[in-house]
């Protein structure tokens, strides 16, 4: 179902933007970037979080790590990561497909500032061996994002 949100997604908001399936898995940034031939920094993470009034997804580029002082300033509490067993449940994704596109509930949604580096980006599309190819910008837009400061590379 993951995938075919996604799909619905683009057909219903950017009918332009083609879902990429790929053989093999994609669901690590290293996999990604080789599946995709583009740089790990071009990859579109998800992270899937908890704040203390529901989940949040944090999209940054593949190679950046959340920097806990900022994500505290921003967020005023310490950044905690979805236990593995409740990131489809909350997303509606698989760990490895998780994706600000087509996602269950109304999560918010933010984008890193370090996506801004890139003209295109790589986001998984809701399964380990799907993505898309987008400006970052127009993610942002399409979802709904809002733009946050709270990575490291």
């Amino acid at each position: 179902m993951s995938l075919q949100s996604v799909k619905d997604f683009f057909a219903d908001h950017a009918p332009d933007i083609a879902v990429i399936e790929l053989a093999d898995s994609t669901a690590t940034v290293a996999l990604a970037a080789a599946g995709h031939g583009v740089a790990p920094a071009q990859i579109a993470k998800t992270l899937s979080l908890r704040l203390d009034d529901g989940v949040i997804l944090i999209v940054t580029r593949g190679d950046a790590r959340l920097d806990n002082k900022k994500f505290k300033a921003r967020f005023g509490t310490k950044a905690r990561m979805l236990a593995f067993d409740e990131v489809e449940r909350e997303t509606g994704h698989p760990v490895g497909g998780v994706c600000p596109f087509g996602v269950a509930g109304r999560l918010r949604i933010y984008c890193d500032v370090s996506l801004k580096a890139f003209d295109e980006v790589v986001p998984a599309a809701g399964a380990p061996n799907a993505a898309v190819r987008i400006d970052p910008v127009r993610m942002a837009t399409l979802t709904g994002a809002e733009w946050v400061d709270v990575s490291q590379y």
